[in-house]
């Protein structure tokens, strides 16, 4: 067993090199479709907090904020759907039991719903179309997280 980061005489004891798991393409896969994930799901949440002093500010604000904040949400969806694919590929579904595959069924049907959601809440012609994208849209958004995180859990 090596050591890392000890230099003769000093008083730390030597790190064993062995103690850590091996970073493997499944690792960062996974870690680029939380991290988009959190993006998403993670904005949407902040910006339903920030909305009430956005309006108190006037304006523009909520909508100039709201465009800022597609130009890094969007990109982040696309990676999510990208890595969902590439998970997708990582795992042989025929496989899987049909709890999986309908759990499985149950995210992918959640997060097009929000992202069809999310893009008529966009595009909204209405304040009504406005708010049910974006109601549904982070609706759909919390249940894909959900189910992802049962599918990647102790039991999936």
């Amino acid at each position: 067993m090596g050591t890392v980061g000890h230099e003769p005489g000093s008083r730390r004891p030597p790190i064993p090199c062995e103690v850590m798991l091996p970073v493997t393409l499944d690792t960062l896969r996974i870690t680029l479709h939380v991290l988009a994930v959190t993006v998403w799901v993670g904005g949407q949440l902040t910006l339903l907090g920030l909305l009430p002093a956005l309006r108190a500010i006037g304006g523009d604000a909520p909508r100039t904020v709201a465009r800022r904040f597609n130009v890094v949400a969007w990109p982040a969806f696309g990676l999510t759907v990208v890595t969902g694919v590439w998970n997708l590929l990582a795992v042989d579904v025929g496989d899987t039991s049909p709890d999986y595959q309908a759990t499985l069924f149950a995210k992918l049907f959640f997060v097009a719903v929000s992202g069809i959601a999310a893009f008529v809440h966009g595009r909204g012609g209405s304040k009504a179309a406005t708010a049910v994208g974006g109601a549904v849209g982070l609706f759909a958004a919390l249940a894909a997280l959900f189910y992802g995180v049962l599918l990647g859990g102790p039991t999936g």
